[in-house]
């Protein structure tokens, strides 16, 4: 009878890393590169002061981030590359929306506030210097998104989408200011969550080994 090991706790679920496969050309790769490449597409349009073209874009990037993750779920094609790629091509579009609709003469009638603007996109500098610098010296390497940081990106994606809807009709929507508070709220909630949940995981216990 041999003796129980005390091993630390796993940083995943057991069994989890053989989930994930190191392929590039998966279905949700490709949806992830292809809302990677709409991102330059939806600053032109917005440049160009195309509001209808650009909310479509944006549209067809929303859809694709639906579909790639009930893609990699059901045909069980999840990635390592992907846990880079789908985060990346969202936030890549997301600044890129905050800013852009910023901007009084590409935003009108309805622009984002500069105090929105500045926690959403500080809240992700913030996890992504904390991954960052938490891969490097404690060697972790997946960052599972929690449920508050889903509901927080939802919320901004369905914010944009309403912005981006109001300024096509031309139309003033004072109400959308209890919108920005609740996408606020939740972005300061969320990365507080995600800040205890990664101190917690990151030194609750030894380094994990490289």
């Amino acid at each position: 009878m041999t003796a129980p090991e005390t091993a630390k706790p796993p940083l995943e679920p057991p069994g989890r890393a053989a989930e994930y496969t190191s392929r590039l050309w998966t279905v949700p790769n490709v949806l992830s590169l292809l809302r990677i490449a709409l991102v330059p597409v939806f600053a032109a349009l917005m440049l160009g002061h195309e509001p209808r073209a650009a909310f479509y874009v944006f549209l067809v990037a929303g859809t694709t981030d639906v579909l790639d993750g009930f893609v990699a779920r059901t045909w069980h094609q999840r990635s390592k590359i992907g846990l880079v790629l789908d985060p990346a091509a969202d936030k890549l579009m997301m600044t890129t929306a905050f800013i852009l609709l910023s901007f009084p003469s590409l935003a009108a009638p309805n622009v984002l506030p500069l105090w929105l603007v500045a926690v959403s996109i500080g809240r992700d500098i913030v996890i992504v210097t904390t991954a960052f610098i938490l891969s490097r010296l404690r060697g972790i390497k997946a960052f599972p998104p929690s449920t508050l940081g889903k509901t927080s990106t939802i919320c901004q994606v369905l914010m944009i989408w309403l912005v981006l809807i109001a300024n096509v009709l031309g139309m003033e929507a004072p109400n959308l200011f209890w919108v920005y508070l609740l996408s606020v709220s939740l972005a300061v909630v969320s990365a507080v969550d995600y800040g205890v949940r990664t101190w917690r995981r990151a030194f609750a216990g030894p380094a994990p080994e490289a």
